[in-house]
């Protein structure tokens, strides 16, 4: 998704966005009486921001629908011009749930989930830290997640949203089981991850079976939150400007009290409890480097139990939430480039 094309997003646009942000599998009426635009406009815009690669749609099983997991941060230094290389190797392997090029002190954040127990990452590492150009590997894990939101884009549009509930990981203690799935679920699903806005009746055309029967088990799959619907979008479409890792020292004694204070704030997107240092991993979404440093300043920095911080700022988006960003390629592109092509 070139600059160009970002900067010929209407107002009607962004708001379908953060509807679709909400929930990925609405319909276009749904949208539309939502946001208050026709539907044959929001209809004709929504399919254009999905050609366009802005806003891609995926449903994929949730996290817990194979059964036991570990999640380790991973933190990675490359050899001068390598790091792109290295984060479209790390994009390709399907343990990457996310990944993304920052500045600082690390030239790769990522994340590896470890299907079993957290004893078999070293063999995982084994595939992973050969990868030429990675020159430095650290590992950190994740014991706990607070909060994984998807509808970020909700606080620059609160009144289309304000009657719902933040879309988080953690809403519930309720967990999926393997067992709640069997192999004709697990096909729906491998048609909805790669357009999570398929018609039921074109899934069940694929794995020959009738529409009714897919949406029956589509639904079952949501009621036992078995299957995540995910709306990723290029955080630039919503005119944010900073993207920000912090790693928060906390005082042992008050990792909740301060996890719970964190996760009240809308543009705190991922919030997670590290191993390492009494750390939260805080990614923290925001309209400009101001409003960034006024989080930092005047409500980090007086949140009792926190004692220091440090920082990476995200500069390209490859993954997230195992599915590969479909913009990070055009984001690489001369700005010469992108203007010839559009």
């Amino acid at each position: 998704m070139g600059q160009l094309v970002l900067e010929r997003l209407t107002e009607v646009d962004k708001r379908i966005v953060v509807a679709l942000q909400r929930d990925g599998r609405a319909s276009w009426r749904a949208i539309a009486d939502r946001i208050g635009a026709p539907v044959s406009t929001v209809s004709r815009r929504g399919q254009q921001l999905l050609a366009d690669g802005l806003v891609r749609v995926a449903a994929l099983p949730a996290l817990d629908a194979d059964g036991p997991h570990a999640q380790f941060l991973v933190r990675i230094n490359c050899s001068p011009g390598s790091h792109v290389a290295v984060a479209e190797e790390l994009v390709r392997n399907p343990s990457v749930r996310f990944c993304t090029i920052v500045t600082g002190s690390y030239d790769i954040i990522a994340e590896v989930v470890v299907r079993g127990t957290a004893t078999r990452y070293p063999q995982l590492m084994l595939d992973l830290q050969p990868i030429d150009g990675v020159e430095r590997w650290r590992s950190d894990l994740i014991m706990h997640v607070y909060k994984v939101s998807y509808d970020w884009g909700r606080q620059l549009y609160a009144d289309l949203l304000s009657d719902q509930p933040v879309a988080t990981e953690t809403d519930s203690d309720e967990t999926c089981d393997p067992d709640h799935l069997d192999d004709v679920d697990r096909q729906i699903l491998d048609v909805l991850r790669h357009d999570g806005r398929e018609s039921f009746q074109r899934v069940g055309e694929v794995i020959g079976l009738n529409e009714s029967s897919v949406r029956r088990r589509f639904d079952r799959m949501k009621e036992h939150r078995c299957v995540d619907v995910v709306t990723l979008v290029q955080s630039a479409a919503l005119g944010m400007e900073a993207e920000t890792f912090l790693s928060v020292t906390v005082a042992p004694a008050r990792m909740e009290a301060v996890a719970r204070e964190l996760a009240r704030y809308p543009f705190v997107r991922y919030l997670a409890a590290t191993l390492d240092q009494n750390s939260l991993l805080c990614e923290v979404i925001t309209t400009s480097v101001d409003e960034l440093y006024s989080f930092v300043t005047d409500s980090l920095a007086h949140l009792d139990g926190v004692l220091g911080w440090s920082a990476n700022m995200e500069l390209l988006f490859l993954k997230r939430g195992f599915i590969e960003t479909p913009w990070w390629r055009a984001q690489l592109q001369s700005p010469s480039a992108d203007g010839d092509g559009a």
